[in-house]
């Protein structure tokens, strides 16, 4: 279920130090009952999947449309030929705690680093040509003892291009690519509060 931006920006989460010019895109509340343990879960969960091979047909040719469409036009290149081109990283900005802190999983098929996690929060970057994006997890209480997962995306997009692109994908990330993402993420987790939580 898509939430206000005020269940996020309300928070004292530590991603807001980071990424106070980025701007928020949405905000979800996951469904992923638990207990105050249950976070890494989670974070596992998401950093393992691939929404390229869910179970939705449209959000996979999607998905496959976007990856062939960047690497014909170079999008997702790796940037580092010189320093006026490098990419970005939050990394970059982080304290000394947040730096001291685990930094969370590796990601298996989607392009994103994790920065750090934390008890309750956990973010994780993704630079490329068209925008500077980050994906934001916290672990709320969801008003009748329990807990949920909380998923934040916030964007800085690059220039012309990555305004374009933000506002081109908006629709299709709202109606045909989050929705069937979260209702599989939905029902995958029962079995995953069942596994041993990762070390």
């Amino acid at each position: 279920m898509r939430l206000p931006d005020s269940a996020h920006s309300s928070r004292p989460w530590r991603i807001h130090e980071l990424a106070d010019d980025f701007r928020l895109e949405d905000v979800w509340a996951l469904p992923t009952p638990g207990g105050p343990d249950d976070f890494p879960r989670l974070v596992h969960a998401i950093a393992g999947g691939d929404p390229a091979r869910g179970s939705s047909g449209a959000a996979r040719t999607l998905w496959a449309i976007r990856w062939k469409v960047g690497e014909l036009l170079g999008w997702d290149d790796d940037a580092s030929a010189g320093d006026d081109t490098k990419l970005p990283t939050l990394r970059d900005r982080m304290p000394a705690d947040l730096r001291a802190a685990p930094r969370g999983p590796k990601f298996g098929a989607l392009p994103f680093t994790s920065l750090y996690l934390l008890d309750d929060e956990w973010a994780a970057e993704i630079a490329n040509r068209t925008m500077h994006g980050v994906v934001h997890l916290g672990w709320v209480t969801d008003g009748t003892g329990g807990y949920r997962g909380q998923m934040a995306v916030l964007v800085k997009p690059n220039g012309l291009l990555g305004n374009g692109y933000m506002a081109a994908i908006r629709p299709f990330r709202h109606t045909i690519v989050y929705p069937p993402m979260l209702r599989e993420l939905g029902r995958n987790w029962q079995t995953i509060a069942r596994d041993p939580i990762p070390g």
